[in-house]
């Protein structure tokens, strides 16, 4: 007989709160600053954005989630990286056009056509 069957029937793991999930970056990241960088690149690929509002000279670099300790991961580690975040409660942003701009350039984020 074909189906699905749950592989652990007695937990229902999606009505589990992502928030409330620990990341960890592995020591192996950590302590090279170019698969740092690839990391957190890849975070932002997936949950970041980059918005420049010429009229009001507004320059922001967002990561948005709701995974307490992945943001902690990002601010740590844009620190660590030499920038200064600011933290809001689901958000990290770099503000400065100045960090913004080298931010970008730093993780170098795909293009595409």
């Amino acid at each position: 007989m074909f189906g699905w069957y749950p592989m652990y029937p007695h937990k229902d793991l999606s009505k589990r709160d992502k928030g409330e999930a620990h990341s960890r970056i592995p020591r192996w990241i950590l302590q090279n600053r170019e698969f740092l960088i690839r990391y957190i690149r890849g975070l932002y690929e997936a949950e970041g954005s980059f918005c420049v509002h010429k009229p009001t000279s507004t320059y922001k670099l967002l990561f948005t989630n709701r995974n307490l300790s992945l943001l902690n991961i990002v601010y740590q580690s844009l620190g660590m990286l030499g920038f200064h975040p600011h933290r809001s409660k689901y958000t990290i942003q770099l503000s400065r056009r100045a960090e913004v701009y080298a931010c970008k350039e730093l993780l170098r984020f795909r293009e595409y056509p």
